[in-house]
């Protein structure tokens, strides 16, 4: 469950963006205007109303897209997809409107990676014949965090037939840059490979490595060790729901790494980091209690 406070979604106008409650003025601003205005949300994007702001700036660039450069393009459709999955974040639990960021997010990310030609000419072959042509980490990346969200919120109806491509996007990205993002594609790669029955893919051995490479590419990214407490520390069943602990121990440590941890030069994920630490304490002492 999430801890943070609901986010209320967007809804993009031509010379404003109004969000219940506030209107975030965009005037007549000129797309590279809109973005800069988003870039410096961005830095601050821990708070709700910058997150709210930059989403909003970013989204309002959409209707000029295409008269900027391809690098431009991409720039604002990757950031975009980002943000649709960090907003979600400040809800609690899964809410429609999460649905709605995460399908917005998977087909911004999908956006931006059509924007390389090769991989847009060989899609219709199937993702994975084509992601042998993608490199953009960012796209891939924030991609595959929004559609696996999607696979969690319909294990059935997505989750068993979609996750092996959520896979796949996670797998290039880590070929194309391996430390992309503190090493969060492996660390998420990793969780899934620990989750998934063998049947479907899933081998805990090779995620587990996998979340623990990542905590050492970058000692300074703490959500890595969020994802070696949780889903190493906690046992699951086939259907990921939580059974029991697998290592206490591994847990109150790597808990104690994240709430003792600087904030450092990821201001919005280590925050996420340490919120989620307190989750997993309480919950560790509901299962041991």
């Amino acid at each position: 469950m999430r801890c943070t406070p609901r986010l209320t979604l967007l809804f993009v106008m031509p010379c404003a963006v109004l969000v219940v409650g506030s209107i975030v003025a965009l005037g007549d601003d000129s797309p590279m205007e809109l973005i800069a205005r988003a870039d410096a949300a961005y830095t601050m994007r821990h708070l709700q109303e910058s997150m709210t702001e930059s989403l909003a700036c970013y989204e309002a660039v959409l209707p000029s897209l295409e008269t900027l450069a391809v690098q431009s393009q991409s720039y604002v459709l990757n950031r975009l997809s980002q943000l649709c999955y960090e907003a979600a974040m400040f809800t609690e639990g899964d809410t429609p409107e999460d649905e709605a960021l995460f399908i917005k997010g998977k087909e911004y990310g999908f956006r931006s990676l059509r924007l390389n030609e090769e991989f847009a000419a060989r899609e219709r072959a199937g993702l994975e014949a084509a992601l042998a042509f993608a490199d953009d980490a960012m796209a891939m990346h924030w991609a595959a965090n929004n559609w696996g969200m999607l696979c969690g919120m319909h294990p059935i109806t997505q989750g068993l037939l979609e996750q092996g491509s959520v896979m796949c996007l996670f797998e290039r990205t880590i070929e194309v840059d391996r430390g992309f993002w503190g090493g969060s594609a492996a660390s998420a790669l990793g969780s899934l490979l620990i989750m998934l029955p063998g049947m479907m893919g899933g081998n805990d051995q090779r995620g587990l490595a996998l979340v623990q490479e990542s905590i050492e590419m970058d000692p300074t990214y703490l959500h890595n060790h969020i994802i070696l407490a949780e889903y190493w520390g906690f046992a699951y069943n086939m259907f990921g729901t939580l059974t029991g602990v697998r290592d206490a121990e591994l847990i109150e440590r790597e808990t104690a790494i994240v709430l003792e941890g600087d904030i450092g030069e990821w201001p919005f994920w280590n925050r996420q980091a340490k919120i989620a630490a307190e989750r997993l304490l309480a919950q560790l002492r509901d299962l041991t209690d």
